[in-house]
């Protein structure tokens, strides 16, 4: 049975945003990837890749590159924003001009709005419309492996079922699965704490501190995770699938994760604005540690491992320090 094809415009050209690009040309999609400089839209057009950040990994042929934003959205029938968080709303603001009926948004991104603690489908709704057609893709994946075609799966939530079924189809190929979800809130929330939290699992095994601590704080973790998101109204389930329990060891446990090797250079006594520099691409949990500790705090959700993580990258706590003030803690039920 041949699969429908569909025009789509890649918003963001970092490396998963490539890597889902790539994933979708060569299903056959007409995908045109936008980059917001015109000169690295000439770059990978000559190297016929993104040497920056996916290199040695060519791009499929069909694969468009432009740094034309409305030219990609005359075209396009599907929008998939692929941006750090903290520019997420700019992006929206900068396709609302030409947003059509036609349009149908999703968004790959991970995070809370800088300042105001705000998911991104909330953004949507404040900078778009109450009623579009939207979807988030989230799941336990590092861009260079899906770019490989190394197996994979993610999470498809929208608040429109066919859309879900839709883009489902749409990454499916012999090595990547994409499951469906109505959970918008429960996967975007597991999609941006978990960068905190492998922070703290970075920061533990830089201090030393071995299995048993990095499996304990990935457990708690899970429990903080999962307390936030159903204050905010998700499913409890939701945070035992791909984008809850998956994407958290997924990030906690390996160094490809930009969060964790942050982690590690802290908890190794290195200063955290030069570890990020090394790193050199946005370290997501650092931002969202303040976002989710203030929003924790606002509905009385208890994240203790979130809080500590807070203190030590924004209040200069001592990564020892904070591990101290966790053991020290009252003695407790486990599933209160």
């Amino acid at each position: 049975m041949t699969r429908p094809l569909y025009r789509i415009g890649v918003l963001g050209a970092g490396s998963w945003g490539s890597a889902l690009a790539m994933l979708l040309a060569g299903n056959g999609h007409a995908v045109t990837l936008w980059t917001h400089r015109a000169s690295r839209a000439e770059e990978m057009v000559l190297a016929g890749e993104n040497s920056s950040y996916l290199p040695g990994l060519p791009f499929p042929s069909s694969l468009q590159i432009s740094a034309d934003l409305a030219g990609v959205l005359k075209q396009a029938e599907i929008l998939l924003i692929v941006v750090p968080s903290h520019v997420f709303r700019q992006t929206l603001c900068a396709i609302k001009p030409f947003l059509k009926s036609q349009h149908k948004l999703a968004w790959a991104t991970k995070g809370l709005e800088p300042g105001s603690h705000k998911l991104l489908h909330q953004q949507v709704k404040e900078e778009l419309a109450e009623d579009i057609t939207a979807a988030v893709i989230s799941g336990p994946t590092f861009a260079r492996e899906v770019a490989q075609k190394l197996p994979g799966a993610v999470t498809v939530a929208s608040n429109d079922p066919a859309f879900a079924r839709q883009l489902a189809e749409a990454l499916h190929t012999d090595y990547f699965r994409a499951y469906t979800s109505s959970d918008m809130v429960g996967v975007e929330v597991g999609g941006a704490v978990k960068n905190v939290l492998a922070i703290a699992a970075g920061a533990a095994d830089g201090l030393g501190f071995g299995a048993n601590a990095r499996a304990a704080l990935i457990a708690r973790g899970l429990a903080e995770v999962t307390r936030l998101g159903v204050a905010l109204g998700a499913q409890t389930e939701t945070f035992t699938g791909l984008t809850g329990l998956g994407d958290l060891v997924l990030t906690c446990t390996d160094n490809q994760s930009r969060n964790r090797r942050l982690g590690l250079a802290v908890g190794q006594g290195r200063d955290i604005q030069q570890a990020m520099d090394d790193i050199g691409q946005v370290v997501e949990g650092v931002n969202t540690s303040r976002e989710v500790h203030t929003l924790a705090q606002r509905l009385g959700v208890d994240m203790p491992i979130t809080e500590q993580i807070y203190k030590v990258l924004h209040q200069n706590l001592a990564p020892k320090d904070a591990v101290q003030a966790l053991m020290e803690r009252a003695i407790r039920a486990e599933h209160d």
